[in-house]
């Protein structure tokens, strides 16, 4: 886990990278740090057939070490350099026990009864992450923090959307059970890939859920702020774009890959930056 971040960031070919790439050094060093972290405390999970209890083991030594880089020293060259970051730019340490409770979820369940219970993982492995960027980023208004939550909310929820074929795969289903219910959707269903009009009215009711927290956080963000915020802003439209091309595949998520081309997502950030210098 020693991996240089930069290399890890460039690696995952993300919309992050895009995003911050034109941030100045700094903060795209710092911010390259963050992504890294969460890189690797989200592979702890995801990556591998190990069995879930030594997964949970690996997570509880990461949150030790973790701990130990915020008092001291720690064993992995990452965490002490994320340590140094949190201290240069006073990020609070919340958000980062908080995405580590959200991984646990990953490994506690694999069904979300209501949109609450959704809501929470979604706050605590996107939302905290927006919490520690903002930080970086620099803000005078504390409804930057609302931003922040209600973004990374809509990121997360848009992220389930386009992967719902994949983690069905896997046996994972993220879409509330009674929002399934309510579209007479079942679950069979939806692990059987089963493409057909109740679907549509329930992707659809999914979509403008993820769009009105899009919504929300544009809502809280002040205009004092959005200069400083151009990073975050570009994945907003990023992945807006990418709940669009769901709407465009008539919803068949199962049928079509959803995904923002690299020229495309580079596009996006080159152009938020440029009206975000020139207007704010």
């Amino acid at each position: 886990m020693n991996e240089n971040s930069n290399e890890i960031v460039k690696g995952t070919q993300s919309s992050f990278y895009y995003a911050f790439n034109m941030l100045p050094t700094l903060k795209r060093d710092a911010m390259n740090t963050v992504y890294s972290f969460c890189r690797q405390t989200d592979d702890i999970v995801d990556e591998g057939n190990e069995a879930t209890e030594i997964k949970y083991e690996k997570l509880h030594r990461w949150r030790i070490e973790l701990e130990k880089s915020l008092t001291g020293f720690s064993d992995y060259q990452i965490l002490n350099k994320l340590s140094s970051t949190i201290k240069k730019f006073n990020i609070p340490i919340q958000p980062f026990f908080e995405l580590l409770k959200g991984m646990e979820m990953d490994l506690q369940k694999n069904r979300y009864l209501t949109f609450d219970d959704l809501e929470l993982y979604c706050y605590r492995v996107a939302s905290t992450v927006g919490l520690m960027c903002i930080e970086i980023f620099g803000y005078k208004h504390k409804s930057t923090k609302n931003f922040a939550v209600n973004l990374g909310i809509a990121l997360q929820l848009t992220n389930i959307l386009r992967d719902i074929k994949k983690d069905a795969e896997n046996g994972r289903i993220y879409l509330p059970q009674e929002d399934m219910a309510r579209f007479g959707y079942e679950e069979k269903d939806l692990l059987n890939l089963t493409y057909n009009e109740n679907f549509q009215r329930m992707m659809k009711f999914e979509v403008d859920r993820a769009k009105y927290y899009f919504d929300k956080a544009t809502e809280c963000l002040n205009l004092e702020d959005k200069k400083a915020m151009f990073a975050a802003r570009a994945m907003q439209h990023i992945y807006y774009r990418m709940l669009n091309k769901i709407v465009d595949a008539n919803y068949d998520v199962f049928n079509n890959k959803i995904k923002i081309s690299k020229f495309r997502k580079a596009g996006i950030a080159v152009g938020v930056w440029a009206k975000y210098r020139l207007v704010y």
